[in-house]
């Protein structure tokens, strides 16, 4: 998609992080939110190796996928720039019991940084709702595949460029679906303005970097087009019907986000 001539090449989130990190905080901890992470970790689950392994989280957040990845036994590091989201992260792990919680770290930096920051050779490269604020993705892309083990894997988790007209129309939004369709672009996010991407264009550009895609799932082709949120007692069967929609055509298409897990190739870049 061409570069909107309004943006500049910058972090959206960055730009902004200290009025956004508690809108984030409550929609990730909401049942949408909780839906995400139980769809990812399974997503996850199917290609991990069957042992610990060492896992970046890059832009992890709050931690809340750190620690499911803990609870399986990875050791995880969480790369965040936001000081506000690391706090509600060392209080998440916090309150983990301590075997649990001594297998995540936290550092605070930028995530092209993150090769100088923690090193390399991660088993699995984590990087869920960052690309869609980079107007620019290049640079964070050339440092998640650097940050992957020959044959490690990378997973990556961002808006669905396809996926708007349908939220829009679903919602009584004709003019805005239109519009998208139109335009074929993302005119904003929940929190502000949003660049989408699609699993070909995506897997495209991490071929070239040399992590071509193993698998891609939708994220939340349902729940995400709805206004209400879920209640509590929906959560089961809400995340067998995402589960089994995301892992299928022509449903996943359609879904607001998409999950893209690559691997590495095993030659040296």
């Amino acid at each position: 998609m061409t570069k909107p001539a309004a943006w500049p090449e910058r972090n959206l989130w960055t730009d902004s992080a200290q009025a956004r990190a508690d809108a984030y905080l409550d929609h990730a901890r909401s049942i949408r939110g909780e839906v995400r992470f139980d769809l990812v970790t399974r997503a996850l689950a199917r290609h991990l190796p069957q042992r610990p392994c060492r896992v970046v989280d890059i832009g992890g957040g709050f931690g809340r996928q750190a620690v499911l990845l803990a609870r399986a036994g990875h050791e995880v590091t969480v790369v965040d720039n936001d000081e506000t989201l690391l706090r509600a992260a060392a209080d998440l792990v916090a309150a983990e019991p301590p075997e649990v919680g001594r297998r995540v770290t936290l550092v605070q930096g930028l995530g092209e940084a993150a090769p100088d920051l923690v090193g390399t050779g991660f088993d699995l490269v984590c990087c869920h709702s960052v690309l869609l604020y980079l107007t620019d993705p290049g640079p964070m892309l050339d440092a998640l595949v650097r940050l992957a083990a020959p044959g490690g894997l990378l997973s990556l988790l961002t808006v669905n460029r396809d996926s708007q007209a349908m939220r829009d129309g679903l919602q009584g939004d004709w003019r805005g679906a239109l519009a998208t369709l139109l335009e074929s672009g993302e005119r904003g996010g929940q929190y502000l303005p949003t660049r989408p991407d699609t699993p070909q264009d995506l897997g495209r550009r991490l071929a070239g970097l040399g992590a071509p895609t193993v698998e891609w799932f939708g994220v939340r082709v349902f729940s995400d087009h709805r206004r209400d949120e879920p209640s509590p007692e929906e959560f089961v069967d809400l995340c067998e019907l995402e589960w089994q929609a995301g892992l299928r055509d022509p449903y996943r298409g359609f879904a607001r986000l998409f999950h893209l897990v690559a691997r590495r190739g095993a030659a040296p870049r």
